[in-house]
């Protein structure tokens, strides 16, 4: 909530939130003659249906007081929806403007009054709501002036020309540091201690009660080349706090969790055991196990005589959000070594160093029987112990990993651990959580995040030919492998589907090599959908357009790069020129072909879904009525979709 203070002295309590429907008529009652020659003559509704973002501005009795439409192309039909990016790195080749780092306003309105106050408050929400976001592009005609409010945060780039009729419009853009800048991340010093202590005690005292009024003070002076605590600050002041380490318990990991998919958390070993062999005996499958244990054992060196005091892991908990975030992965140190001070920060590795990594990182590797890989090689993970951060600069606490990561430039991936039932906070939302086995007796849930995720380079494209050979060794383990590429050849061919659908692929591309696919079909039977299924509860239907309607068959992408899942379908659409994504979920206990579970592929994207309830359908007696039964459209059997 913030307090906006209009010339005449009023004061207003406001507060953002994200638009509703019901907002419209209000909506639309402020809009000036002058919004109309900045942005031209809107269907509100019809763009509030297809905004990537809608912010809404409103008093403390919910009247509302501005809002703001955002999209991720220009308006004014400057550059195509796919296509906008050369145009304006042409512009201004020093903005480094991409799909995952920009948004265009479309629509803002205010009360006159409190509009400047408004509108740095929507910036500052929306940068903060979305933090890949740098910039944001403003594009009005060339003969109108910005007027006194948007001028306050925009500044003019350069003119681009109409692609409809000859006209130029001006270019303004609004950056992210003015508004809500990147945390600055620094080594902890003991001084930070009286700024830090607040934010614990804000969520949870037990740390204190246990281990003493000064436990986080003797935490940061017991630092090592082991063991870092590091800071992010704001103005000088410590806003959050966060304990690495390098000691990781991974035969525990191995034996609880499938880390098949990150090659055990270890580096590549000439001895690794990743496939069973073809005809093994009850005998060899005993030393195998045995064999496992043993260099399991040998997998974290701990010298138990220099183990400290200070912190037992199975007694820290939570801070972070509800409580401070604790760790099990360091369970076979029990607590933190106290050894000298041996600070050091190093670079993180460049794009050809990761490029190198991603082909150990395979996709969701299958686990055949009981086996259970062999890793041989060093250990590749180091892992966080506490971490707690003000809930007003929690959306930026990615900007710790590039920091920690320079602190341990032999590791490729960080560890957390938190309970069962901590609730997801802003960090972990980068994370991918490893799948547990059958048999885990941990209470603990396990995420990873690997260096390669620090790179924005991502890009979304349509699939090439010469993409095959990259999309045959991502999809490789995946059961559904075949099915995939036989429709990439398809697409490569006809850009149709066997029965002649439209049939559109898209690849996800960092450093040079295929790390995500998704084969998107027109939807062909939306009438059906509609008539069966509450889609209306979620879209405004007569606002999307027949050829709008897609139907997601596969979507694959390494878990590396998972917390680009939703930029990934944000793409999608855009580039697919598709405003609505359907993903059939079927029946497991019926038989056949169109109703078996492994029909299409889904695997990391399915929680950015709505499930969408199926409509009351009469129940036709078709025997009796003969020539009078409805179509079969109508009287099909239901499938289970969601969008």
């Amino acid at each position: 909530m913030s307090i906006l203070t209009s010339p005449r002295g009023k004061v207003e309590v406001v507060h953002c939130r994200r638009t509703e429907s019901q907002d419209i008529f209000c909506i639309k009652s402020l809009i000036r003659k002058f919004t109309q020659k900045l942005f031209g003559r809107l269907n509100i509704i019809y763009l509030l249906e297809k905004a990537n973002l809608a912010v809404t501005v409103c008093n403390d009795k919910e009247e509302i007081m501005a809002h703001s439409i955002f999209l991720d192309y220009p308006n004014w039909n400057v550059a195509k929806q796919d296509n906008w990016i050369p145009v304006f790195r042409e512009l201004d080749k020093e903005i480094p403007c991409t799909p995952l780092n920009t948004l265009f306003m479309h629509f803002f309105v205010a009360v006159d009054e409190y509009a400047t106050g408004c509108l740095k408050e929507i910036i500052r929400t929306v940068f903060k709501a979305v933090p890949e976001l740098y910039f944001i592009f403003l594009i009005v005609p060339t003969y109108v002036s910005l007027g006194s409010t948007l001028i306050t945060v925009f500044d003019q780039v350069g003119n681009i020309p109409c692609l409809n009729y000859n006209e130029d419009f001006a270019v303004h853009i609004c950056h992210r540091h003015n508004h809500y800048p990147q945390l600055h991340i620094r080594k902890a010093r003991v001084e930070d201690h009286d700024d830090l202590m607040p934010i614990f005690m804000h969520y949870d005292n037990t740390l204190k009660e246990i281990y003493g009024e000064y436990f986080l003070a003797e935490l940061i002076e017991a630092q090592d080349e082991d063991h870092h605590a590091v800071v992010c600050e704001v103005e000088g002041k410590a806003v959050g706090f966060m304990s690495v380490c390098s000691s990781v318990n991974l035969p525990l990991l191995h034996e609880c969790f499938d880390l098949g998919a990150f090659h055990g958390f270890c580096f590549p070993h000439p001895d690794d055991i990743l496939k069973p062999s073809e005809e093994p005996s009850p005998e060899e499958s005993e030393d195998t196990g045995s064999k496992s244990d043993s260099q399991g054992s040998h997998k974290v060196v701990v010298d138990q005589e220099m183990i400290s005091e200070m912190i037992q892991d199975k007694e820290t908990e939570t801070v972070s959000q509800e409580e401070v975030l604790s760790t099990v992965l360091n369970r076979v140190s029990e607590e933190i070594q106290n050894i000298g001070k041996s600070l050091s920060v190093l670079s993180v590795a460049d794009d050809d160093d990761v490029a190198s990594s991603l082909s150990s990182s395979l996709l969701f590797s299958l686990e055949f029987s009981h086996f259970r890989p062999l890793y041989m090689g060093d250990s590749a993970a180091f892992c966080i112990q506490l971490f707690c951060i003000e809930e007003r600069y929690e959306a930026r606490s990615l900007d710790f990993m590039s920091f920690v990561f320079s602190l341990f430039p032999d590791k490729n991936f960080c560890l957390i651990s938190v309970p069962h039932l901590t609730p997801e906070f802003a960090l972990i939302q980068n994370f991918v959580k490893v799948v547990p086995f059958s048999n885990c007796t941990l209470d603990h849930d396990l995420y990873a995040f690997h260096r390669a995720g620090l790179l924005r380079s991502i890009t979304i494209r349509l699939a090439r030919f010469l993409d095959t050979p990259g999309v045959e060794n991502l999809v490789s383990t995946l059961l559904l492998s075949t099915k995939i590429l036989d429709d990439l050849t398809l697409y490569n061919e006809a850009g149709r589907d066997s029965d002649g659908t439209e049939l559109q692929v898209f690849v996800a591309e960092v450093a040079d090599q295929i790390v995500g696919i998704a084969v998107i079909r027109k939807e062909m039977d939306i009438e059906y959908i509609r008539s069966h299924y509450n889609i209306e509860d979620f879209i405004y239907f007569s606002h999307h357009q027949q050829e709008e309607h897609g139907r997601l068959n596969h979507f694959a992408l390494n878990p590396i790069f998972r917390h680009y899942t939703k930029f990934f379908l944000k793409e999608i659409l855009r580039l697919g020129y598709k405003s609505c994504l359907y993903y059939p979920v079927y029946s497991q206990t019926r038989e056949g072909k169109l109703q078996s579970s492994y029909s299409h592929s889904l695997t990391s994207a399915l929680h950015y879904l709505v499930p969408v309830r199926p409509r009351r359908q009469i129940v036709y007696p078709l025997e009796k009525l003969g020539i009078n039964a409805p179509s079969k459209e109508v009287s099909k059997d239901q499938l289970s979709p969601e969008i």
